[in-house]
């Protein structure tokens, strides 16, 4: 399957795991040219926390040729792009893969809620119950969104709300928010577009008419070949955390397109990859070198097994952060060594 210790990487080269991360993650190497080119890369990208998460697409996409943080000449920045993408539903931002949030672009929305969702409601399946929320519950609360969104309304969760409580469905905490959850999973609901700073909610089939639609069996190729391509060097356990889907599911998908990956063998791990593009040398950057990155950026919450490649080592390690108090981390070389916080 694939090819073995490419590129050079030794039994004990995590410094080389390291660097092929950080460039497939597209926090070295060129920017891409907008947002919807990093989430479309990506596959889909964690954004509970919606500003951070601009940070993360902003960071690795092109306006003007400056950072994050620069203003262009015309006053925007990289995260005014991510949320102008957002506003008109080229990005959208669904519960998928896992219990939380994602971006994703409208095209992608359906495969992907196809292939994973099952797998996020047997997760959510215990609080469905401990909340009393069953099928006639997620029944009824469907059929009342859809008549409160049909012809494009685009409703924050205050609005809902009130929809909710004339048809005596949850209003508040748990139950409403797991209501919205099962919906979005359905693909009955997603993103729409935020009235100030408050996020609405829309109909999928009306804020993204159209989408690829994969089988089973080429949706679980097409995560799995994109996550290694996007993520690797990775194993098949970090994609299980990162997908929600089986071992045994992540193993059919490697073996659909093994013979699209090169594997390694690194610190007693196998790691997945696509075969560079790029010449290492061009992709990785100079060294050393900061980043300042958002607690949920890709880089981070993409692994579980392989995780341990954020640790520091030597004086570095003194610097790192026991606990995330800003949500925003500061690596170095691809490991975790302090905290900082933006004063806008």
């Amino acid at each position: 399957m694939g090819r073995v210790g490419a590129d050079g990487m030794g039994a004990s080269d995590l410094a080389g795991v390291v660097k092929r991360r950080l460039a497939n993650v597209l926090l070295t190497g060129e920017r891409l040219a907008g947002p919807e080119d990093v989430v479309r890369h990506l596959t889909a990208v964690q954004s509970q926390d919606y500003a951070p998460a601009l940070w993360s697409l902003g960071q690795r996409s092109v306006t003007d040729g400056s950072a994050p943080d620069v203003t262009a000449p015309d006053g925007t920045t990289p995260e005014d792009a991510v949320h102008a993408a957002f506003q008109v539903g080229r990005i959208l931002r669904t519960h998928v893969l896992r219990p939380t949030w994602h971006f994703v672009l409208s095209e992608d929305i359906r495969w992907i809620l196809a292939l994973t969702a099952p797998r996020v409601h047997q997760l959510n399946a215990y609080y469905y119950r401990q909340l009393g929320l069953d099928d006639a519950a997620f029944a009824q609360s469907q059929d009342v969104l859809v008549g409160a969104l049909a012809g494009g309304a685009h409703l924050t969760r205050a609005q809902i709300t009130t929809a909710f409580a004339a048809a005596d469905l949850p209003t508040s905490g748990l139950g409403f928010a797991y209501v919205l959850l099962h919906a979005e999973l359905d693909g009955l609901i997603c993103s729409g577009a935020m009235v100030g700073r408050r996020h609405t909610h829309a109909l999928l089939a009306e804020r993204a008419p159209a989408g690829r639609v994969l089988s089973d069996e080429e949706a679980l190729a097409e995560l799995t070949l994109q996550y290694f391509t996007s993520h690797g060097p990775a194993t098949a356990k970090d994609l299980h955390w990162w997908s929600s889907l089986t071992l045994k599911n992540i193993a059919a998908g490697i073996a659909l397109v093994g013979d699209r990956l090169e594997h390694t063998e690194v610190d007693g791990l196998k790691f997945f990859s696509a075969p560079p593009t790029t010449p290492e040398p061009a992709r990785a950057g100079p060294s050393p070198r900061l980043h300042l990155i958002q607690g949920y950026d890709e880089y981070v919450v993409g692994y579980t097994e392989s995780k341990r490649l954020l640790l520091p080592s030597g004086p570095a390690r003194a610097g790192a952060p026991e606990s995330n108090r800003f949500n925003l981390l500061v690596l170095l070389d691809g490991a975790v060594v302090g905290e900082w916080k933006r004063t806008l």
